[in-house]
């Protein structure tokens, strides 16, 4: 049998909190329940999980902050808020938050965006037997969650899954226009905006000291293009 996933919920309502570890036991999760940020963190640095699924109104701190103190922790995040104005939820995805689900939501929504965000985590963490190595376009060398300079600098630039699921596909389809819903895949992102978010963080790491977005074109009112060669092997 194979190892449950760890989740661990930081919510400060505890019937909510216990309702969503439930749901989520019975497919096959082991989910623990905090109702503080500080006391997560505390357990995040002696067992690390696989996905957090937080609350934004902490008793003891902004979740917000708390997303930003582990994105580059290689967990899953997933916010959950009665928060639901754009600002909170734009905010939330720029910093590296991998879905965004608005309060009240039926247990079985969470279940399944859960669900989604494992088989994207484990996507990339699991060689893919027609997935390359590595991509070059650009001056750029595209390994699975990691973009590195060419010409020997050793700079590098870690994606978000988000990012580089939409980067792969780009890549997959150069000099194609891909509409919103192709290059959502799997994701379950709440609203198309957070698209237009993702594509502007990895223009970006792409791109950064060119404001005109010469690699990643916007099609209006259709969709997104990559206009480079791009080098499989």
């Amino acid at each position: 049998m194979n190892k449950k996933s760890l989740i661990y919920i930081i919510e400060d309502e505890q019937d909510l909190g216990l309702l969503i570890a439930n749901s989520l036991a019975k497919v096959f999760f082991e989910a623990t329940c905090f109702s503080c940020g500080g006391e997560a963190e505390s357990a995040i640095q002696m067992v690390k999980p696989d996905i957090c699924i937080i609350d934004l109104n902490l008793p003891d701190m902004d979740g917000i902050d708390l997303v930003k103190r582990l994105q580059n922790k290689q967990i899953g995040l997933i916010i959950v808020s009665g928060r639901g104005d754009l600002t909170d939820r734009l905010l939330g995805l720029e910093l590296g938050a991998d879905d965004y689900i608005t309060k009240p939501f039926e247990p079985r929504e969470l279940v399944a965006r859960v669900q989604s965000l494992q088989r994207r985590m484990q996507v990339q963490s699991n060689p893919i037997k027609n997935k390359p190595q590595c991509v070059y376009f650009s001056g750029l060398t595209y390994h699975p969650a990691t973009l590195t300079l060419n010409e020997g600098t050793s700079i590098e630039e870690k994606l978000s899954r988000a990012e580089a699921d939409m980067l792969f596909v780009l890549l997959k389809n150069p000099y194609k226009i891909l509409s919103r819903d192709q290059l959502l895949g799997d994701n379950t992102f709440p609203y198309d905006r957070s698209i237009d978010v993702r594509i502007s963080r990895l223009r970006k790491k792409i791109q950064p000291d060119n404001n005109k977005n010469t690699l990643i074109k916007t099609v209006y009112g259709v969709g997104y293009m990559l206009a480079t060669d791009v080098e499989w092997s």
